[in-house]
């Protein structure tokens, strides 16, 4: 039993009593590019924070059409790209094969079956015209030596593959080439975009990764190419922890997370959630809600049921509520729980658009296996409950159904004192 805390910390009170009924009411989410044209968002509602000029904002009530929005099926182009001063050790095929079909799988999962991500590799390598030194690549690339990179590559794959047929490209490096830096894996955005068989390429997965890569590296990656942000803080000085803004809670903050689903704010952005599975909670009155687990799967016969309760704290902010479970991308979880979090709409990729509420500051969880031990126990569980700080939002989490379905009363906001 935890004893209690002051406001703001968590306490194990006495929720049991209550579950009862509370289960019968329930029972009922690299290079900067222009801001593109937007569609209106028909999943969109009052706790939809409206997208911002900042890159890759979390607003949700439009979408920006540079991007391809995964509600569909679409096609990816892998190239493999040899150079003039190094023998490939490996084949296309091995390299393929790190990525996919796990990639595929990563979002047929996340997506709840919404969306499939079909890849085309190349069955050999394309030289290109320069020693891959002469590219000078490192994570912090100079944009002549990525633009001379990016031209070559295009240039000599044209011959052999049919830019026109693709919604994604990537470029796969021989990782054994000695100017080849893993660091600079990520997603270029062209403001200018390069045109091949008469299709204008915006954005390119530039993949330098090694033989066999990181774990989740390339859903990472493609994430961006749906225009998701990256999650993670990275140090001015480039020292200290990269991963105090969601632990291991989402892929966009670290590819190595225990548990990598994609954030349910982010499946709400890219049409794999609507408005039927987010719970919109305004007012100052008490809500009950039943969450189903963000990874868990559709019951028989696809149905989803609420994923996500939202209560909007500001014009450009919101608190986020989901529940999160050891299933589907996230059967590596070392803790499960109720998570919460906060969304800032005008905060741009990498600086902090999400944030993990830690419900319980004073402990650590899981130092053997998780990126951020502080935030590896951030879920409320069963009996718990938590005062958001400067919200006055607080989250009971009543129980767990044998179904797995957490039970949850939301109430607030109540003024802060």
């Amino acid at each position: 039993m935890r004893s209690q805390q002051p406001p703001g910390g968590v306490q194990r009170s006495r929720l049991r009593a209550g579950a009862a009924a509370f289960t019968s009411l329930a029972a009922l989410a690299a290079t900067g590019l222009v801001a593109g044209p937007a569609v209106a968002a028909p999943s969109a509602g009052p706790c939809a924070l409206p997208r911002t000029a900042a890159h890759h904002s979390l607003g949700l009530d439009s979408w920006n059409e540079s991007y391809p929005r995964p509600t569909r099926a679409l096609d990816a182009v892998m190239i493999f790209l040899s150079f003039p001063d190094s023998a490939p050790l490996t084949s296309p095929s091995e390299l393929a094969a790190d990525h996919f079909p796990g990639t595929a799988r990563f979002f047929e999962r996340a997506s709840y079956g919404r969306f499939a991500l079909r890849v085309h590799p190349q069955k050999t390598w394309t030289r290109m015209p320069q020693d891959s030194a002469a590219y000078a690549i490192r994570r912090d690339w100079s944009a002549e030596h990525r633009a001379a990179y990016l031209r070559d590559a295009i240039r000599a794959a044209d011959g052999t593959v049919d830019f026109s047929r693709y919604d994604i490209v990537y470029l796969v490096a021989d990782p054994d080439a000695p100017g080849v830096d893993s660091d600079a894996t990520k997603v270029v955005n062209l403001e200018r975009p390069l045109e091949a068989d008469g299709t204008e390429i915006k954005r390119v997965v530039t993949v330098f990764e090694r033989h066999p890569p990181d774990r989740n590296v390339l859903a990472h990656e493609t994430g961006h190419v749906f225009d998701l942000p990256d999650l993670y803080h990275r140090p001015t000085d480039g020292k200290g922890d990269w991963d105090t803004h969601v632990g291991d809670w989402d892929v966009m903050g670290s590819q190595f997370g225990l548990a990598p689903d994609l954030f349910a704010w982010h499946k709400w952005k890219l049409g794999w959630l609507d408005r039927a599975q987010v719970a919109c909670l305004r007012g100052r009155g008490t809500h009950v809600i039943g969450l189903e687990p963000v990874s868990a799967a559709p019951v028989a016969g696809g149905t989803v049921g609420t994923r996500l309760a939202v209560v909007r704290t500001g014009e450009n902010s919101a608190l986020a509520i989901e529940a999160r479970s050891a299933t589907g991308n996230d059967k590596d979880t070392c803790t499960e729980g109720v998570l919460v979090y906060r969304v800032r709409n005008q905060a741009a990729s990498g600086e902090g658009p999400v944030e993990v509420v830690d419900t319980h500051p004073r402990t650590e969880a899981c130092w053997e296996r998780s990126v951020y031990p502080p935030l590896a126990d951030a879920p409320l569980q069963e009996g718990e409950s938590f005062t958001v700080p400067d919200t006055g939002v607080r989250v009971e989490v009543a129980e767990r159904t044998k179904a797995g379905v957490w039970t949850v009363r939301i109430t607030g906001p109540q003024p802060v004192r």
